[in-house]
């Protein structure tokens, strides 16, 4: 899974994408071996656990009914990963709008894996993968792996759900057909900057949101509910469902932002909280996409020089012309897209994308190379799959829905942005601080499907009033191509917690085989234990 400044194109996007790779865990969850018998059927219930909000008892005080995850399997990656032993799904019903909880209902699909020590449990581990817009019912079952045989697995129920509007949950945010978004990925008209470019993208982006609005059951009334304000309020459900009198949380990524909206919201709900690769909780989005520019310039940059040390290196062995020779191969595809099968052409939209994804982990630095030296002899076979896997394309054009909710999501958690001077600015920043993205041509004005969002935002960036609150864990790593170094700093001051830190390039770190941060952020969740101040860690 993903981002970059744009999850439908580079130039249009105002928005910082902010998603968790999570590969350890899409990896292992990929790869479970062979179908096996679920446990039997079971249905659950527990009186309401801790305070409940007036007029929302029936939800606080709901049974769930745990099956076979089969029937919950809505991509490739969740067929593979719900194959995983010893698991159970089940459906939360909570309020379209909490606004009016004796009005229409939505459900969430939720994934769990119980402690295996049921003797010394101390509850459940909610995971939440980021996004927005990716699956935590497929996260949850990608960590059963890693947390096995630690003290997570033993005295936790590991919990993944599917967000409103995502994934499994019910009704599903539906913006583009998969006919649609493949052509999108091959139109690379964003990169006209001149004012019939502008017009004609800024029709797209209108067209696309009418889309959404048009496509998604229950309409402008799920898209004006999808946000992480409600997000939070629905963990807050969980919570009490799963019977835990206050909550046990892991959010990575555009999942920090859902923990730090639960902080501000239910405080003293707060067990414990680790919040791994954080959105910083001031920053606009203006300031969000060129931080995020800086970071994954930095990881490019942190590519080349290995790359260039490399006998192959399709950059050459000169790490200062890196981004020359980057921007020599790449670009021409915006004029000439190189064929990959099938019918379909690497456009330098879908080239470009497939370089973010493996910017997120140094373990994809040789897939990359070998997409680029590919790219050499005009061929994208490589750089065409990453895109694929950062856009949830499947092997039979099939697309997952997380790119749809991203953008759903996003333009009510943040004010929208209308100022073409504002957007140009932002556009120019971003290529100064990334340069291997700058494609050349002048920058675009156009707004995007935000400006013409149906619903207004019901979220904005601010410091979250967090009174009360439990000590909460931030994991932040030097050098993360997606969310920067200090927006772990800002956040961890932010909510009056500790930090983490982790000399590394990749996003997010915790479970994925870093033994340092892996036993500090199990020590604090299962027994309180906080790391010192100034606590780092590095290598594996």
């Amino acid at each position: 899974m993903f981002p970059h400044p744009s999850a439908r194109s580079h130039r249009r996007r105002i928005t910082a994408i902010a998603t968790s790779v999570l590969l350890a865990a899409s990896l292992a969850a990929c790869t479970s071996t062979g179908k096996t018998e679920p446990p039997a059927p079971t249905t659950e219930s527990h009186p309401p656990s801790g305070p409940v909000p007036a007029g929302l008892e029936r939800f606080y005080g709901q049974s769930l009914s745990w099956a076979d995850c089969a029937p919950y399997a809505t991509s490739e990656d969740a067929r593979s990963a719900f194959q995983a032993k010893d698991i159970q799904c089940a459906r939360l019903t909570v309020p379209l709008d909490y606004a009016k909880p004796a009005g229409d209902t939505i459900t969430l699909g939720l994934l769990r894996r119980k402690a295996t020590d049921a003797g010394s449990r101390i509850g459940s581990l909610v995971v939440n993968p980021g996004g927005p817009g990716a699956s935590g019912m497929v996260a949850a079952a990608g960590l059963i792996k890693p947390v096995t045989s630690t003290g997570l697995g033993k005295r936790f129920d590991l919990v993944g759900f599917d967000p409103r509007g995502i994934g499994a949950s019910q009704p599903a945010i539906h913006c583009l057909t998969d006919a649609e978004r493949d052509a999108d990925r091959a139109d690379d008209s964003e990169t006209d900057g001149s004012p019939a470019g502008v017009l004609k993208q800024e029709a797209q982006e209108k067209d696309f949101a009418a889309k959404c609005a048009q496509r998604t059951e229950d309409g402008t009334g799920m898209l004006a509910n999808v946000g992480t304000r409600d997000v939070a309020k629905d963990l807050d459900v969980l919570r009490s469902v799963l019977g835990d009198q206050k909550l046990t949380y892991l959010g990575y990524s555009y999942g920090t932002r859902i923990g730090s909206a639960y902080a501000e919201a239910f405080p003293r709900n707060v067990r414990a909280m680790v919040l791994d690769g954080a959105v910083d909780p001031e920053q606009d989005a203006v300031e969000s996409l060129v931080a995020q520019g800086q970071g994954f310039g930095t990881a490019f940059t942190q590519f080349a020089k290995w790359c260039t040390a490399q006998q192959d290196c399709a950059l050459g062995g000169d790490a200062g012309g890196a981004v020359k020779a980057f921007q020599d191969l790449t670009r021409p595809l915006i004029d000439f897209p190189v064929p990959v099968g099938d019918g379909r052409k690497l456009s330098y939209e879908d080239a470009t994308t497939g370089v973010i994804q493996a910017l997120y982990q140094e373990s994809l630095w040789d897939t990359l190379n070998t997409g680029l030296n590919e790219l050499k002899q005009q061929r994208g076979a490589t750089l065409e799959k990453l895109a694929d896997i950062y856009n949830e394309r499947d092997s039979t054009g099939k697309y997952g829905t997380t790119q749809d909710a991203f953008t759903a999501i996003r333009c009510v958690d943040d004010p929208r942005v209308t100022d073409p001077a504002v957007i140009l600015k932002a556009q120019e920043e971003y290529v100064k601080v990334a340069p291997f993205l700058d494609d050349g041509r002048p920058a675009s004005a156009a707004r995007d499907a935000c400006a013409f969002w149906p619903v207004p935002n019901t979220s904005e960036p601010h410091v979250p009033n967090v009174e009360g609150l439990a000590k909460t864990l931030v994991i932040s790593t030097t050098n993360d191509p997606a969310t920067p170094y200090q927006a772990g700093v800002n956040l961890a001051k932010g909510l009056k917690g500790a930090l983490l830190t982790y000399e590394g390039t990749q996003h997010t770190v915790f479970l994925q085989g870093v033994k340092c941060v892996d036993e500090a952020g199990t020590d604090y969740l299962v027994d309180g234990t906080v790391p010192p101040d100034g606590k780092r860690c590095s290598g594996q």
